[in-house]
């Protein structure tokens, strides 16, 4: 029988989640804080916790993304108003955890979240869809990338290495690394998994053309 944590501090809110967690014949805790959430996880480390993130009091985003990473066969469904695109982004890329709902969706959308969970599987919903990609952010845009470094994320996306790139452009592996820290530091990335998705969300590539 799956376990679930209501993360929530709205009475009509956890009462609506728990009904629907009852038809699945769930197990279901509520906690209204993180103490509480971080304390439920250790007895039950591969619970779903269903939480609104902008009522708990987490302090940013590094915070509840540190909880996911110290709970890793946790599965959460983030069940929210009002998410930033930012937000949204960070989360989905930086962890295969989480699940997104707005609360002002259908029920089938739970629904949908609560199944892809259980099965340990992500779920978004079709307003969690269209904030993620939308309002990129200014440093996302291909504009502040030169001609040249553009093309070399174009390279690296498609999984070519730093001694292939610098053959094709008939340049120095040096001038090439060079050129990779540049677009790192531009970027503020860190790995070549990142510019993937970067070129991806920039629309550099589509997902025929790269390899992860």
């Amino acid at each position: 029988m799956a376990k679930y944590i209501l993360a929530d501090n709205r009475e009509l809110t956890r009462f609506a989640l728990e009904s629907l967690i009852r038809q699945k014949e769930g197990t279901v805790y509520k906690t209204s804080n993180k103490a509480g959430l971080v304390e439920l996880l250790k007895e039950h480390e591969n619970a779903i916790v269903l939480l609104d993130y902008t009522l708990f009091d987490f302090a940013d985003v590094d915070q509840l993304l540190i909880v996911g990473e110290r709970f890793a066969l946790a599965q959460w469904i983030l069940i929210s108003e009002d998410l930033t695109p930012a937000f949204l982004r960070r989360v989905v890329y930086s962890s295969h955890q989480f699940s997104i709902v707005f609360k002002d969706e259908p029920l089938s959308s739970v629904r949908e979240a609560l199944q892809a969970a259980a099965n340990h599987k992500r779920f978004f919903s079709q307003k969690a869809l269209e904030t993620i990609i939308s309002q990129q952010e200014e440093e996302e845009r291909p504009s502040i990338l030169t001609e040249t470094e553009i093309e070399i994320v174009k390279a690296i996306a498609q999984g070519k290495t730093t001694k292939e790139i610098a053959e094709e452009r008939f340049s120095s592996v040096h001038t090439i690394n060079t050129h990779r820290k540049n677009i790192f530091r531009k970027l503020k990335i860190n790995t070549a998994h990142e510019v993937v998705k970067y070129a991806l969300r920039a629309g550099l590539i589509d997902s025929s053309e790269f390899y992860i």
